[in-house]
């Protein structure tokens, strides 16, 4: 199925022109008329979000159940691979890669922002800003409410969604290493579809996975370069507008592909592991120069509230139709939008986790990312609500809020950066700081991407053909740089979020398929004790 020569060698033929004619027709048809094309993708998005809640809703709800389950059942102490493998990674490199390729450049964007949306009482958007806390009386900019819109703020970023990620890693980890098949989206379905995955069926499957990750990627360079042109304003007081954008996008595509080239073990992996050691020494600047010992009350509180409320908050479906349109706006964009970026993360995860045991491998992507996400919200975030409720001139007129409501979300972190630091060189060192952290993220996602992409494209490689890196690595960029001139980054983005309705069947089949495999993994007896197939009692040292 690969091919061993000419313009596609190590590659599949027909899947390579599919993917390329895919992602063109997408971006020509999007860029010719940008407003036809946002209507489009509105009007399927939003049949989508009024139709389907409860589809987004009940899906996501299974998949962390599944998820819970698995953590805990006898099927823990297999490993995603042979018996005798282990990890390839050391913990820390793992995390690292788990945390940038993944929900790095999103929760940069929106990290401040959201909570400052959730703390307002405005309705501005024609809907309520914060339906949770408004249903326990929390209407008023009080700290209460504040508490509130982080708790909604880390239920968007936290279990659930991850949930999504950690089960697509499993399947396409567990298929590829323990069953042999190739590390692509169709191998997870083999329990369904057998050979089939390998005819047309498998090849619809793998150009989804394809469509989701290049413009899922986009998308995010865009939110990414959006926010580092403000960065780049404030510091040098450059034009962010479009041009500025581009620029950066192209530029930092140049550094992502570079270490795509040079592979996981080396680029991807040293750059994730600057990122955590440098957004450490930005998330101790927010600890230490804002309120220490208001923040670390409001991050425990705010946390309790979270573990109290995420189960019926995942069960919420509304009915009030403010409510319903905030859901929709909200919530399901974000289920939508964990989806969409499934069968890259998943693939991504799955790459970077052979050797783990299935209990290690949940664990470890569930939680840790979670907690991550979770201090970074309530630092930062807690930072802008707390100069909110504290502004001179009353709550609520810092300025922050309003910046959200112009929908500048990019624009809150350096205004918070801004409050703390109170001006002067020391506003410049931490912006810049800031900054250069969004370029970091925006290569570490964009190189995943890449490899992604490319290892898909050779049916499984883990070592793709380098020219194939630098091809789709530009072509990342290329996509993106269009769509922002065009203005139709927007259109795109609500696409990849309607996309995300047969992604998610795809991943309940695929969740579904790996229950049934494990169930028949001799595996799962052995890890537990028992008997050897020739009849030896196991002893507790060899199981697992």
């Amino acid at each position: 199925m690969v091919s061993d020569k000419g313009p596609f060698k190590g590659l599949h033929n027909g899947m390579s022109i599919a993917s390329k004619a895919m992602v063109a027709a997408f971006v020509v048809f999007t860029v010719l008329n940008v407003e036809l094309a946002g209507k489009l993708y509105g009007s399927i998005r939003s049949w989508v979000e009024s139709a389907l809640s409860w589809y987004y809703i009940s899906s996501v709800v299974v998949l962390f159940f599944v998820c819970l389950f698995l953590m805990f059942s006898r099927f823990g102490s297999i490993r995603l691979g042979d018996d005798d493998s282990r990890p390839e990674f050391s913990n820390f490199s793992w995390f690292a890669m788990l945390f940038s390729a993944s929900v790095s450049i999103g929760i940069m964007f929106f990290g401040v922002a959201e909570p400052l949306f959730y703390f307002d009482n405005s309705a501005g958007w024609g809907y309520p800003n914060n339906p949770f806390a408004d249903r326990l009386g929390h209407t008023g900019l009080t700290p209460e409410r504040a508490v509130d819109a982080v708790r909604v703020t880390n239920f968007h970023w936290g279990l659930h969604g991850w949930a999504i990620y950690t089960i697509t890693g499993l399947c396409l980890g567990y298929f590829a290493f323990r069953k042999k098949l190739p590390l692509t989206f169709r191998s997870a379905l083999y329990p369904i579809l057998g050979d089939r995955i390998y005819g047309p069926a498998g090849h619809a499957v793998d150009l989804l996975a394809i469509f989701g990750t290049v413009f899922g990627i986009a998308t995010s360079l865009g939110l990414g370069a959006t926010q580092m042109a403000q960065g780049m304003n404030v510091l040098f007081g450059i034009d962010p507008g479009v041009l500025t954008q581009v620029l950066l996008v192209l530029g930092v595509s140049v550094v992502a592909t570079m270490s795509a080239v040079s592979g996981i073990g080396r680029g991807v992996k040293i750059l994730s592991e600057w990122n955590i050691i440098l957004t450490i020494v930005l998330i101790l600047f927010f600890l230490f120069a804002g309120p220490t010992q208001w923040l670390v009350g409001f991050f425990l509180n705010s946390l309790g509230a979270y573990v109290t409320h995420f189960i019926p908050m995942g069960f919420w479906t509304a009915s009030e139709p403010g409510d319903v349109a905030w859901q929709g706006g909200w919530t399901i964009f974000y289920w939508g939008w964990w989806l969409s970026w499934a069968p890259f993360v998943g693939m991504f995860i799955a790459r970077i986790s052979k050797g783990r045991t299935i209990r290690e491998f949940m664990f470890g992507a569930m939680l840790v990312p979670t907690a991550m996400a979770f201090i970074w919200i309530s630092i930062f975030g807690g930072n802008a609500l707390h100069i909110e409720m504290n502004a001179v001139d009353g709550v609520g007129s810092a300025g922050l809020i309003e910046m959200v409501n112009n929908w500048n979300l990019g624009g809150t972190l350096f205004g918070t950066i801004d409050g703390l630091a109170g001006g002067g060189a020391l506003t410049w060192v931490i912006s810049a700081l800031a900054t250069f952290l969004l370029a970091t993220w925006f290569i570490t996602s964009s190189d995943s991407g890449t490899l992604v992409v490319t290892t898909i494209l050779s049916m499984g490689n883990p070592h793709p053909p380098k020219r194939y890196r630098v091809i789709w690595g530009a072509a990342q960029a290329l996509v993106a740089a269009v769509l922002l001139m065009a203005g139709g980054l927007g259109a795109l983005q609500t696409a990849s979020i309607a996309a995300a309705l047969p992604t998610s069947i795809l991943v309940v089949l695929m969740a579904g398929g790996v229950l049934k495999s494990l169930m028949e993994d001799p595996g799962a007896e052995i890890a537990h004790g028992g008997f050897a197939p020739d009849g030896t009692v196991l002893d507790d040292d060899l199981r697992g």
